[in-house]
């Protein structure tokens, strides 16, 4: 089974090699790497891991927190499609079939920024309409969105009133992003985290803009 460790590692030579020897010693084989943030002081990576059959995640945290510096943010199953290309290919699917934009750009959406789902709302008079969703978004045809019209992409607190309870039940992490214009939303959620780094956030936001041109075009 394969899943996402989001690992915070110290900006020194060879710590995200340390971290990779850890987790071979549990057996679990790396399948990719991809920098999330990076500063002075540290890097925020997501590691893409394959772990034996009958191993618990749990094992990947003591593996990698056993580095000295080291800190995992957060452990889930993941089922996505490794690709190093997706905006790119996104925005070409979308260009292609225009009429099916909303739709493609919720699919592909956790592909890219490897969240659990994303859905697409608009704004309308009497509250949010519900406009396309990935599969593996929760079934809410109707939410009261109260932060819509959404002005620019932001980090929303998961433990607000309107968010569904069973969305707080599973620690949902939230972002959304204006796509184009403030009345057309795309609502992204990573149940059980990580949170959304700024540096992800600032990453939807370019992808939603690239894709309201090619819609609009």
């Amino acid at each position: 089974m394969s899943f996402l460790i989001r690992v915070q590692v110290p900006d020194r030579p060879g710590a995200l090699g340390s971290v990779a020897s850890a987790l071979g010693e549990i057996e679990a084989d790396i399948l990719s790497v991809d920098v999330v943030e990076r500063s002075s002081e540290a890097a925020i990576d997501d590691l893409i891991v394959e772990l034996p059959s009958g191993r618990l995640p749990d094992v990947l945290i003591t593996a990698a927190e056993s580095v000295e510096g080291v800190r995992v943010d957060a452990v889930r199953p993941y089922a996505g499609i490794l690709d190093t290309h997706r905006e790119l290919e996104l925005v070409e699917e979308i260009a292609a079939e225009p009429a099916r934009g909303l739709q493609l750009f919720a699919e592909g959406v956790p592909r890219i920024i490897r969240s659990g789902w994303a859905m697409i709302f608009g704004n309308r008079a009497g509250g949010a309409e519900h406009l396309a969703a990935s599969t593996s978004a929760p079934e809410d045809e109707y939410l009261r969105l109260p932060w819509m019209p959404l002005p620019r992409a932001t980090v929303l607190d998961g433990d607000e009133s309107w968010v569904p309870g069973t969305w707080r039940e599973l620690g949902t992490e939230l972002a959304a992003t204006p796509i184009g214009k403030p009345d057309l939303v795309l609502l992204a959620g990573r149940p059980g985290g990580p949170m959304f780094r700024t540096s992800e956030v600032a990453r939807l936001a370019h992808l939603a803009g690239i894709v309201s041109v090619v819609l609009d075009g």
